[in-house]
């Protein structure tokens, strides 16, 4: 869990998973709507990719990356259980049955 809060941690590479959530897109594609270095944005790439956020396939040379929602659902509920977010709601005590009110009288 700790490698996709690293991931989140980056503000690109919050808006990379943004963009990935419309569609898969191109490395080259992902990296126009950044104003950094392609080496810069495949470091970004990295990072997610050893978080398992995204996925990439290589065809060519060209490397298309997929979003991968299922980790990113998981580690969220997780960090949401730590704080009681999401769980079960408890069940109510059982009643005392010294302070239970009587049913009528037969």
């Amino acid at each position: 869990m700790n490698s996709v809060f690293k991931a989140l941690a980056e503000p690109t590479r919050r808006k990379v998973l943004e963009l990935l959530r419309q569609r898969p897109m191109t490395a080259g594609e992902l990296a126009d709507h950044f104003p950094v270095s392609r080496p810069t944005m495949s470091a970004h790439f990295a990072v997610l990719k050893e978080a398992e956020l995204i996925e990439a396939t290589k065809i060519g040379t060209t490397i298309t990356y997929h979003l991968k929602l299922s980790v990113l659902e998981d580690a969220l509920l997780g960090f949401a259980g730590l704080f009681g977010f999401g769980a079960e709601p408890k069940a109510a005590p059982p009643a005392d049955p010294a302070i239970a009110p009587k049913g009528p009288a037969e």
